[in-house]
């Protein structure tokens, strides 16, 4: 626990909730993640109780769907995959305050006749059934795609040796280049940047 005991707060329910924030962050930090995701999971929490204007242990699952449903009807909506994101934060979130072993369920139910509940189920959550739920214009290459890549850039080799011109050796460095930022996942940035050649 990491709510202090022996303490009388003035408002009890925002140190509780506070000390709920702090030791899911420590959990996390214990699991080793690093602390831009830990405190992106943090902040997301926080909107959905501002959101919410309720503390965890009395949010419902009507209020996560009526949060995720404002986000994605604004004027920038959100996509599958943002939600899917966050649902899975909230739900882990809610994993740990309603674990026992942290004993946040029993100290709410002491503080406020009321313990914290799971309020996401695959009945309210996004399902993942598209291998690609991306923008279908930024998609990743099929591997068939691929092979017509490399295949392309392989012949422009010999097409040009078979000329006899210059540019046999650019030819095969590009060639090598995007068998390179395949095999290894490089970003545009690692491929070009400083100590890459």
């Amino acid at each position: 626990m990491v709510l202090a005991s022996g303490v009388v707060h003035i408002d009890p329910a925002s140190a509780v909730y506070e000390a709920m924030l702090d030791g899911w962050a420590m959990q996390q930090r214990t699991r080793f993640l690093k602390a831009q995701r830990i405190q992106s999971r943090v902040d997301l929490v926080r909107r959905f109780a501002t959101f919410a204007n309720e503390y965890p242990w009395q949010w419902q699952a009507a209020e996560v769907e009526a949060f995720i449903d404002h986000l994605r009807s604004g004027q920038r909506p959100i996509v599958v995959s943002t939600a899917r994101g966050y649902q899975n934060a909230l739900r882990l979130f809610m994993e740990y305050v309603t674990d026992a072993r942290y004993a946040w369920p029993l100290t709410c139910e002491e503080k406020f006749g009321q313990a914290p509940v799971q309020i996401l189920h695959e009945w309210n959550t996004v399902a993942h059934v598209a291998e690609y739920e991306g923008d279908p214009r930024r998609r990743p290459l099929t591997y068939d795609e691929v092979q017509a890549l490399f295949g392309a850039a392989d012949a422009r080799v010999e097409e040009i040796r078979a000329r006899r011109r210059k540019g046999v050796l650019a030819a095969m460095r590009d060639a090598v280049l995007l068998k390179t930022v395949y095999a290894y996942g490089l970003r545009r940035r690692e491929a070009w940047g400083p100590g890459f050649v």
